[in-house]
């Protein structure tokens, strides 16, 4: 079983974010860069991943949303977890600007 949230942010960059949230969970993250998701940050705790990633695509032509349904969140944290965990959901949604957008069990 793994559980995925969805936050996101129209007040801070990528950048802004992952030092909020660095600070808030004690974790480091690591740059990546792909030609699907363009720049995001990754950190990995104890089977907990945590990223934070423009919500915006690169694209062939134009940039699409990677969560089409909240496009005024500029930047993505997308944590999945083998079981829930309230614990990190209360310390992510004390991180100002940032919302919970949507959750996922499978």
């Amino acid at each position: 079983m793994a559980d995925f949230d969805r936050y996101g942010t129209c007040t801070h960059t990528a950048e802004d974010l992952v030092r909020l949230v660095s600070a808030c969970l004690g974790v480091a993250f690591t740059e990546r860069e792909s030609d699907y998701r363009g720049v995001y940050h990754v950190a990995d705790l104890d089977g907990v991943r945590v990223e934070v990633q423009p919500n915006e695509i690169p694209g062939d032509d134009e940039d699409e949303p990677c969560n089409a349904a909240n496009p005024e969140c500029h930047v993505l944290v997308l944590t999945t977890t083998p079981l829930p965990d309230p614990t990190l959901r209360t310390r992510l949604e004390s991180v100002e600007g940032l919302v919970h957008l949507g959750h996922e069990s499978v």
